[in-house]
């Protein structure tokens, strides 16, 4: 009889990256693959982690949080830095909890987070197997292979003003430009500050992982998957091997004891006749862009459901601190609510994205382009309206219009303002016009493309064998 395997993943202290790695840990579980997940118990990491226990069952995933850990007394005023800074003080907890775990049954491998790579030297010391999970694009982790040798042998420093538009060549992606990079800074880009290399560290010890599991399918970003795997990306090293084992999305099999009150209004409206806006855990938007949203969609016409979240905290000790609720008489205009009452609906600070997304209702999808949000979309067939917002998002808006062609962009975005006749017109044209509707059928072949590479058979179930053929 074969002895059962364990397997440890470590996510990193982010939603959007905590949410699909137990996705992933489903996948383990299904093939009959022991998992625990040790989580950094740092801002509202642990309590997500009770909400998913609680919510949800998983009698074979085991969730441990690590210690807590003595933030310093002067935060980097880059939030990025002290994110870093905190993975690292973790490692002595990590340690610990690895070797207690090797004491009860050997562990097959661990697979962190891909911005985890501090834990690395963790397991090299201990002489256990590491692995990465992306869970964002294959096209972002070709161009984050590719970065250090770009940095080292090109001179793109300077204000974003002057080098934005510069065409930049990566394999595997369109041109790109400077500003959808991954920066911290809307004015100027210089990769010698501390963030942009910590960033750079991240990128450059990716591949020291046996391999790489992308929450995609090979269909939907073959350019990318294809440079990958010719290792077109990585000009010095050899590539890790790379599987693609997604769509990956929150599974719908423990539903809520009561449905929320967003879902009874969507069934009350036509099909294909709402456009849904959200911008995941950490977007957020100044109290002027929020009016010039609601402006927008009162001028559209349109039926729409939009998550509103309170305005950016631009304090550094309070980043990983719950949000606030939105006061949204202060942040909205004066009797936008009443006035739009009848075709409109707003939701404070969460949606069930899943539910909205499949509903029939929904035609169409305003999103900071997040890779799970974009899964998501895909997942269920709903064409986007992109407004990327940083990090990744800004490279997954370009493939998803440019390359995929399943989204549209909303100009003014990389200015920092979006306004409000663009997102009238934009809504207008996704649910009204001969154009949106050949958007729509589009993303439609691109769902029946994710639930055949998910299938038995299909690519994504065949990478996650050829995977677990790897472990010990």
């Amino acid at each position: 009889m074969m002895k059962s395997k364990k397997v440890i993943l470590y996510p990193s202290v982010f939603v959007g990256h905590i949410v699909p790695m137990v996705e992933l840990a489903k996948q383990f579980v299904g093939h009959g693959i022991s998992v625990t997940i040790p989580v950094m118990n740092v801002g509202s990491a642990p309590d997500l982690v009770s909400e998913i226990c609680c919510n949800s069952n998983h009698p074979n995933i085991s969730f441990h949080i690590l210690p807590q850990i003595v933030t310093p007394l002067n935060p980097h005023p880059v939030p990025s830095v002290n994110l870093f800074n905190m993975m690292k003080l973790n490692n002595d907890s990590f340690r610990s909890f690895l070797i207690e775990q090797s004491q009860t049954s050997p562990i097959s491998g661990v697979v962190l987070d891909m911005i985890c790579v501090d834990a690395l030297d963790v397991i090299y010391e201990l002489g256990i197997p590491a692995y990465f999970f992306m869970a964002s694009s294959a096209a972002n982790l070709a161009v984050n292979f590719q970065l250090p040798t770009y940095f080292a042998t090109r001179s793109i420093v300077g204000p974003l003003k002057d080098i934005g538009k510069t065409p930049l060549l990566f394999h595997g992606v369109p041109p790109l430009t400077a500003s959808h990079l991954p920066h911290f800074s809307n004015e100027a880009f210089d990769p010698e500050k501390e963030q942009y290399k910590l960033l750079m560290n991240v990128f450059d010890r990716l591949p020291e992982g046996k391999g790489i599991l992308v929450n995609s399918f090979e269909s939907l970003e073959s350019r990318a998957v294809m440079a990958l795997k010719d290792g077109l990306c990585l000009s010095n090293r050899s590539t890790p091997s790379i599987y693609c084992i997604g769509p990956l999305i929150t599974g719908q099999e423990n539903k809520e004891e009561q449905q929320h009150p967003c879902l009874s209004w969507l069934d009350a409206q036509p099909k294909k006749s709402v456009v849904f806006l959200c911008f995941g855990s950490k977007g957020s938007f100044p109290i002027e862009q929020l009016k010039e949203i609601a402006i927008g969609l009162e001028n559209s016409g349109q039926r729409f459901l939009w998550v509103v979240g309170s305005p950016p905290n631009h304090d550094t000790a309070m980043f990983f601190a719950p949000t606030a609720e939105p006061d949204l008489d202060i942040l909205l205009p004066e009797g936008f609510l009443e006035r739009t009452r009848d075709r409109g609906l707003i939701v404070k600070q969460w949606a069930p994205q899943v539910e909205v997304l499949k509903h029939e209702a929904v035609g169409g999808f305003v999103s900071h382009c997040g890779w799970n949000s974009t899964l998501e979309a895909v997942s269920f067939g709903v064409p986007m309206i992109c407004w990327p917002l940083c990090v990744d998002q800004k490279i997954n808006k370009v493939v998803l219009v440019e390359e995929m062609k399943i989204g549209i962009e909303l100009k003014g975005y990389d200015e920092g303002f979006v306004q409000a006749d663009e997102l009238e017109a934009k809504v207008k044209w996704i649910i009204g016009s001969e154009g949106g509707a050949e958007l729509r059928n589009r993303m439609m072949k691109v769902k029946e493309s994710a639930i055949k590479a998910m299938k038995e058979g299909g690519s994504s179930f065949h990478a996650f064998a050829e995977f677990l053929e790897c472990l010990n």
